[in-house]
């Protein structure tokens, strides 16, 4: 098994819904209020994105194990949080569902419990992280600017252009490697800048 964060997205590139992807916005909302409210804003220094991260930290440094509920936990609300991003960028007219989905699914490495991570990166894994934010930020613009021709072209032809599949389902990968790495602590293997 690999020592980073996969993602695995089955995009529907023919025969999309039109009229789901014109008010996309709008029928997503009730799915963005459900994984909001995971991460009330009084607790964000707890969680990232509503995923536990602070007493994940402290197990790790302190104790050197991963606490398999808190890791069962992550993962879920992680391929939650992928399946509405993928829907929210036109990847999919299936609406994220609160269960797993074969369409689009996380492989976290194996981490033996946490005794294969090392007990001090927790500690600075986020200042290590600040070079991917960056890169990050310019291919989540690139991202948007060819989701909206994406949005189009389904609008006009009813195909998502397989050309922007790799740019968007690149970017998700990207940041759920770097969330992977600086968030939920499943790997010290530092990510790669591509898509």
């Amino acid at each position: 098994m690999s020592k980073k964060v996969k993602t695995n997205i089955d995009v529907q590139i023919k025969n999309r819904n039109r009229t789901t992807v014109f008010f996309r916005g709008v029928i997503a909302f009730p799915a963005m209020v459900y994984v909001a409210s995971f991460a009330p804003l009084i607790h964000v220094g707890w969680s990232f994105g509503g995923v536990v991260v602070v007493p994940v930290a402290l197990a790790i440094i302190f104790r050197g194990v991963y606490p398999s509920y808190a890791l069962k936990f992550n993962h879920a609300l992680f391929e939650l949080n992928t399946r509405l991003t993928a829907y929210i960028l036109f990847l999919t007219d299936d609406y994220p569902s609160i269960e797993a989905n074969g369409r689009i699914s996380i492989e976290l490495p194996d981490i033996d419990g946490g005794k294969k991570l090392n007990r001090v990166l927790p500690i600075i894994k986020w200042l290590l992280a600040i070079p991917l934010y960056i890169v990050g930020i310019v291919y989540v613009v690139a991202s948007i600017l060819v989701t909206v021709i994406a949005w189009v072209s389904i609008i006009i032809t009813g195909r998502y252009p397989r050309w922007a599949e790799g740019i968007v389902v690149g970017t998700i990968s990207f940041w759920n490697r770097v969330i992977g790495y600086c968030a939920i602590l499943v790997t010290d293997k530092y990510p790669s800048f591509s898509l």
